[in-house]
């Protein structure tokens, strides 16, 4: 089920950050942060409170505090009072400095939690920004497997049954990594990424027919597991139909949409005899090379004395959006 209300609470972040906590109100770590982005006071500081978001961390730097620390114990209250007073998450001082007096005074009459840091301001920025995207981005769980071959990352899709498990524990046998295995959790943590992770309670553990329950951390060791992985391509796995014409060119793109994201899509008939976990690695290293600008299949038609245009290399959705 997709939906973007989700949150992390305070404490996370300041565990995930590195974070000092200066003045904590009692129950201010089960603070919910619903907003990626993070505030800047600067025309708040003169009193401009109209777009105000409550839901953002404020991150006062050298710039804020240096202007702040102009005035005395009443002007500095004055100003900062009406911003304590829109209740926001946190305060967070950056470069090693502490807060002034009036504004620890705020903070204890509204019950909002001051943090330090000693990074520099653009630092402790990015770093908030980068992991609340990640905890707030927009999320599917689907069924399939997610694998890292030679740096790709290949979601594996297809009817239950199929042999998805199987090739993934193949695939791990070559010296790929597991990421997840019959349920995968899909994040869009930008507007050109996805990152794939699996439940924590059923990461590492593959269900093979016949065998049971396996952990593939436990069997092949700890470097055929990853925590995550970006989704580059998406593998979809099907019964040979013999009455489907299948592509045998590669000159005719497919893709999926999922989070509103186009995925490459390749489409992998399976049969008695075919080694899927050979095709898979084949797959995904053309891919790689596509993305570099090289087309093997422009390039024979090319050596054929065929003229290969954009134009004529047509472009298809399949299945329905994610």
């Amino acid at each position: 089920m997709l939906s973007n209300d989700y949150s992390v609470t305070l404490s996370k972040l300041i565990e995930e950050i590195g974070l000092e906590s200066y003045y904590m109100p009692e129950g201010a770590e089960d603070n919910e942060i619903k907003s990626a982005d993070i505030g800047r006071p600067g025309l708040e500081l003169v009193g401009y409170l109209k777009y105000f978001d409550r839901d953002r961390v404020l991150i006062l730097g050298l710039t804020e505090m240096s202007f702040i620390e102009k005035g005395d114990d009443k002007k500095q209250y004055e100003q900062l009072e009406p911003i304590f007073k829109m209740n926001p998450v946190a305060v967070v001082i950056a470069r090693g400095l502490n807060p002034t007096k009036a504004m620890v005074e705020c903070a204890q009459k509204y019950e909002i939690p001051i943090l330090l840091t000693s990074d520099v301001t653009s630092v402790v920025s990015a770093a908030i920004v980068s992991y609340l995207n990640v905890e707030l981005a927009p999320r599917i769980t689907r069924h399939g497997v997610l694998v890292e071959v030679y740096g790709e990352g290949c979601l594996i899709i297809g009817d239950s049954g199929v042999g998805k498990s199987e090739t993934a524990i193949e695939l791990i046998k070559r010296g790929h990594r597991l990421i997840a295995d019959d349920a995968v959790e899909i994040k869009r943590v930008s507007k050109k990424s996805l990152v794939g992770t699996s439940p924590e309670n059923i990461r590492h553990f593959i269900e093979l027919r016949g065998i049971g329950i396996i952990n593939a951390r436990r069997i092949f060791g700890i470097g055929s597991v990853k925590i995550s992985e970006k989704i580059d391509m998406v593998i979809n796995m099907e019964i040979w139909n013999s009455k489907k014409v299948y592509d045998r060119m590669g000159m005719d793109s497919e893709y999926m949409e999922i989070l509103g994201l186009e995925v490459p899509v390749v489409t992998i008939p399976v049969k008695p005899g075919r080694n899927l976990a050979v095709i898979i690695e084949v797959a995904a290293m053309n891919h790689r090379q596509k993305k570099m600008g090289y087309n093997g299949a422009q390039e024979l038609l090319q050596n054929l004395g065929m003229d290969i245009s954009p134009d004529d290399i047509s472009k298809k959705r399949i299945g329905t959006s994610w």
